[in-house]
């Protein structure tokens, strides 16, 4: 009986160790299932703010435009206007891309190398395609990249190949005025 009771345990024992490595198996599929959810959810935040912080971008270059015609040469420009013998802030900090985490922004420029619109330097295709907003968010649904949403004056409609712009330099010197 020792050999008949034996060979059932180990057999038992056997299919406990197969139930605990399906368990295993499921548990990992579970986990990496709630991994890949985690993120989409994560990016579908991350573009949301983008939206919102892109829609501040546009509304203080537009408030820039109704001071005069050309936009800022440069984004801090926007924090304290340079033509205004007072302080006039169109944004009061300089936003983070929700996107990179990071303060650099593309810039669209105009022929005289001043800002229009900026956009993000993020990779990837945009997770949200309907929504938009017609008048502040035109072709948002066409996008491939975060790099065509532009966020800015007019609609800037840009095609799929183009090359992102590199930030602007400061305004050049008039000559004559002496180094401050």
């Amino acid at each position: 009986m020792r050999n008949g009771e034996r060979s059932r345990r180990q057999r038992t024992a056997g299919y406990a160790y197969l139930l605990l490595l399906l368990t295993l198996a499921l548990l990992a599929v579970a986990a990496s299932g709630s991994v890949v959810l985690g993120h989409a959810l994560e990016r579908r935040a991350a573009e949301r703010a983008l939206l919102e912080v892109g829609d501040e971008f546009r509304r203080a270059l537009q408030s820039w435009r109704r001071f005069g015609a050309a936009g800022p040469a440069t984004l801090e420009e926007l924090l304290r206007d340079p033509r205004a013998p007072g302080v006039r802030r169109h944004l009061r900090r300089l936003p983070h891309d929700p996107m990179t985490g990071t303060p650099q922004w593309g810039l669209v420029l105009d022929g005289q190398r001043r800002i229009v619109a900026v956009y993000s330097l993020a990779p990837g295709r945009p997770l949200q395609r309907t929504g938009f907003d017609a008048l502040a968010q035109p072709g948002f649904e066409d996008a491939e990249s975060y790099a065509q949403w532009r966020f800015g004056l007019a609609p800037v409609r840009v095609p799929a190949a183009s090359t992102p712009a590199a930030p602007a330099p400061p305004p050049a010197r008039p000559a004559g005025l002496p180094a401050s």
